[in-house]
């Protein structure tokens, strides 16, 4: 075991593993971005990846590791032998581009990891430092590149004619002299599939069913945390109890009774419907903020002469401020994203949700850029909501977690 910390080991071994994935990242960015072949090379990461795991214990500058892996890469490269291997028609520039990104993905990185330890033994805490540096490095790379590039290729999809797709379909790059053709497909859309009315009902959906749920779910969640009555713990133990019954269980007998009763077919009827899937959630996250709110400041407002209302309307609410502003969100993502009860129950186009006007165009007689615009269009408005409310959601659902 002391064998294996020595630094001569650990370096070349987490440069060589570093560098590969780096390489294999490398390569498919640049594939995407440019249209041309890229992919790692076994000699090529052998070799750097060995000289930038011993280097990174003698050069302290990452600057200069930098430069290091950035000039042996594009020399490699030059000659057949480098950790990105090319194939026909890549550009001198794309090949130093493509050297730049490796020397700054692998030098960095490894002289985070391996700078300020020494190339003899390492103790057993230093040893597990390096290896939590890698998979944590290894782990952001992954789910990032997981995440990235669906949402690149829909995208670059969306702005392709339907002449280029059948011509290349794993061509991503886009022709800039189209313009504002490249939004051709976003502009029919909206107006030859009506995506317009699909957006405001999505819209006021969600909003109803933010305001239903919050309707139900703030005096149901209060009641739990502060009152005293039979049955409390047991109700409070099973809120979450409806989601070990998948969904898909009890379609069949929803849609049974809401054609029966007149509401498939019909808004009002998703309005009934999904605030039953939000309220369960949204009663068990309240309940634990209510529970971390200082039960005195109630107290001292039912002394004032506040009735039990009063108290929640002017006091509790004030103060669950973050915790509702989280579970809005939370709740509004649930509903703009639901598909299956959409799809089941609606049919007239006039009434499509946006998920079920995304999947209207999964036919073989819509182009696929249609498709993939209307999954940007679908995805884009609920990621900006929800990086710029972020903040809020993390601070609502942490304030509870510790009583106050």
């Amino acid at each position: 075991m002391k064998a294996l910390r020595k630094g001569s080991v650990v370096g070349p071994v987490i440069g060589i593993l570093w560098l590969f994935v780096i390489a294999t990242t490398v390569a498919v960015m640049m594939s995407f971005i440019t249209g041309a072949a890229f992919r790692p090379g076994l000699i090529g990461t052998l070799l750097v990846g060995l000289g930038l795991g011993l280097a990174a214990f003698r050069l302290n500058d990452r600057w200069a590791l930098i430069g290091a892996g950035a000039v042996a890469t594009f020399l490699l490269m030059m000659v057949g032998f480098g950790p990105v291997l090319t194939g026909e028609g890549v550009t001198f520039i794309h090949k130093l581009l493509c050297a730049l990104f490796v020397g700054i993905g692998a030098g960095w990185p490894l002289q985070a990891m391996l700078g300020g330890h020494t190339i003899s033994e390492m103790t057993r805490h230093e040893f597990e430092e390096v290896i939590i540096s890698f998979l944590t490095g290894f782990g952001y790379v992954f789910f990032t590149a997981i995440v990235i590039i669906p949402f690149y290729v829909m995208v670059m999809t969306s702005l392709k004619s339907q002449q280029a797709l059948l011509q290349n379909p794993l061509d991503f790059t886009l022709d800039w002299d189209k313009g504002w053709g490249l939004f051709r497909s976003y502009q029919e859309l909206f107006t030859d599939f009506g995506f317009g009315g699909y957006l405001w009902t999505s819209f006021f959906i969600s909003v109803v069913t933010v305001f239903v749920t919050l309707l139900f779910s703030v005096p149901g969640a209060y009641a739990v945390a502060r009152l005293r009555f039979k049955g409390a713990a047991a109700f409070s133990r099973s809120i979450l109890l409806i989601y070990m019954v998948p969904m898909i269980v009890v379609a069949l007998p929803i849609y049974i009774v809401f054609s029966m009763t007149g509401l498939r077919n019909s808004l009002f009827g998703l309005i009934l419907i999904y605030p039953v899937t939000t309220i369960p959630v949204s009663l068990y996250m309240l309940q634990g903020y209510f529970r971390g709110l200082p039960a005195e400041v109630e107290e001292a407002g039912l002394m004032d002469g506040l009735s039990r209302l009063a108290v929640i309307w002017k006091i509790t609410l004030p103060l669950s401020l973050p915790a509702l502003a989280s579970v809005s969100l939370y709740v509004f993502m649930i509903a703009w994203n639901e598909f299956l009860l959409a799809f089941m129950l609606l049919d007239d186009p006039s009434k499509f949700t946006l998920t079920r006007g995304v999947a209207s165009l999964n036919s073989s007689e819509v182009p696929r850029q249609h498709l993939m615009a209307g999954a940007v269009i679908a995805t884009v408005p609920i990621m900006v909501l929800f990086l710029g409310l972020e903040k809020f959601m993390t601070k609502g659902l942490t304030a509870g977690s510790v009583k106050g």
